[in-house]
């Protein structure tokens, strides 16, 4: 008998800074490789490796840059440069541009996401250090990385992290759901939206929606509900995009969560008896108190779902939202 093997998993394409897969691309000739990436996150994953300090040309290692705030007075910050101090070379020129251009390239490379390195001059997302001009002056944590200020500007609707916070398990699993969306919705748009295929999109990413905003699921749900054949599909989708990216901003809290398992439980527990109606319940009550993980309650939905075959939930990817070996819900 033939034995057809089983497709490989579809990779999603993702960006990351070079020293979090171990390239030895920092400034002092090391790395920080992230286990969490390279070895978990990664059998998911194509990387895309970028190192903007290298790729303009700077040699590994290399003394140390940072950003410094010229000019400005009240009212006014100024022009934020970076700068090696030992040597007094300004690349900000340099790395304006070369983040202009490559951020363009990366548009062509559909991400599904991106990580960043903390507290980088080039990559860090928020709270990177901010230096005086004036020697001995003290920095404030206030400003980005210049290519991570490009990236997040030119790319607002792209899931984009930085691998410190990654730490918390509530961002990580916010993360990781955010980018398996993201390649769902490049997966879709590649085949082309109708206004039929966007309300397949939202049916099935509903739940995933309410945990992190009931209100804007509705404005969603309002926005493909009133529209018309005479609609463009691209500019819903477009206007789509806007709205779910406002969504998925923040990661979903406890209650978001409580509020989304109540909903789905809704389905089933009027078709399941007093001893596994009590169960479930009281798996989402010791959830909401933290007393158990999220994986509990949505494991006990899943059984009653593939058991009942409760047809309307079986594609909720709130459910699904990333492969389970990864065990994200056991930690949040």
């Amino acid at each position: 008998m033939e034995v057809h093997a089983s497709p490989p998993p579809r990779l999603l394409r993702v960006g990351v800074s070079a020293c979090l897969l171990g390239e030895e691309v920092r400034y002092n000739g090391g790395h920080k490789r992230d286990p969490f990436l390279t070895d978990m996150l990664g059998r998911y994953v194509e990387w895309v490796p970028v190192c903007p300090e290298v790729e303009i040309g700077l040699g590994t290692p290399r003394p140390a840059m940072r950003l410094v705030r010229i000019g400005g007075t009240a009212g006014d910050t100024g022009e934020i440069h970076l700068i090696t101090p030992e040597t007094g070379a300004d690349h900000t020129a340099a790395m304006r541009e070369y983040s202009a251009r490559r951020v363009e390239e990366l548009g062509a490379e559909r991400l599904a996401g991106y990580i960043l390195k903390k507290d980088s001059p080039s990559c860090g997302m928020e709270r990177v250090k901010l230096y005086p001009a004036e020697t001995g002056g003290m920095p404030v944590k206030s400003t980005r990385g210049l290519f991570a200020d490009a990236l997040l500007s030119r790319h607002p609707d792209l899931p984009v992290e930085e691998e410190g916070r990654l730490n918390d398990p509530l961002l990580r699993e916010s993360f990781v759901t955010r980018i398996f969306l993201r390649d769902r919705w490049l997966r879709a748009e590649a085949e082309g939206w109708t206004r039929a295929a966007l309300m397949r999109f939202h049916e099935h990413h509903k739940f995933l929606f309410l945990a992190r905003n009931q209100a804007g699921m509705r404005r969603l749900g309002r926005l493909l509900g009133d529209s018309g054949k005479k609609d463009s599909p691209e500019d819903l989708a477009r206007a789509y995009l806007a709205g779910m990216t406002g969504i998925l901003r923040r990661a979903p809290t406890r209650r978001g969560h409580t509020n989304a398992l109540y909903h789905l439980a809704g389905f089933v527990t009027d078709r399941v008896d007093d001893g596994d109606r009590r169960e479930l319940i009281e798996s989402i009550e010791r959830y909401r108190a933290g007393l158990l993980p999220l994986i509990v309650p949505v494991t006990l939905l899943r059984h009653h779902v593939r058991r009942l075959d409760v047809e309307y939930l079986r594609g909720q990817i709130y459910l699904d939202p990333h492969p389970r070996e990864l065990m994200l819900l056991n930690h949040v």
